[in-house]
C-alpha cells in the first residue's frame, strides 16, 4: 500500500478544514454553513494552540476554543458553529504571527 501524500493547502480534503503547516494556517478565511464543524489539522513540526479571538481572553467563540492544543500530527474539530457571524482565530502560543490567524464566517 502506497502512503498518502502529505496534505497541503491546495489538497485539503474539504471546505471545512484548516491546515496548519510551515507556521501558517490555510485557508485564512473559511465560510461554512450554520451547524458546521471545522477540522483543524496540525501538519507542522511544532505545537500550536488554536483559540478564538481576542487574545488572550478567547471569548469570541467557545466552539473554536474546543480545538485548543494540537501537537504535530494531531487534529481536532470545533464544536458546532450555529450562530451566523464571523469568528477570528489565532495560535495562542504565537499570537502575533499573522499567518497563524484567520476567520471563520458562518452564513
Amino acid at each position: 500500500m502506497t502512503p498518502s501524500p502529505p496534505l497541503t493547502c491546495s489538497t485539503l480534503p474539504n471546505a471545512t478544514t484548516v491546515l496548519i503547516v510551515n507556521s501558517a494556517a490555510c485557508p485564512q478565511t473559511l465560510t461554512v454553513s450554520p451547524g458546521s464543524r471545522v477540522l483543524f489539522i496540525n501538519n507542522d513540526s511544532v505545537d500550536h494552540q488554536m483559540f478564538s479571538n481576542p487574545h488572550p481572553e478567547h471569548t469570541d467563540s467557545p466552539e473554536i476554543n474546543q480545538v485548543g492544543a494540537l501537537q504535530p500530527g494531531q487534529q481536532r474539530e470545533t464544536g458546532n458553529l450555529n450562530s451566523v457571524r464571523s469568528c477570528g482565530f489565532h495560535d495562542h502560543l504565537h499570537d502575533s504571527i499573522r499567518a497563524l490567524q484567520g476567520t471563520i464566517v458562518i452564513r
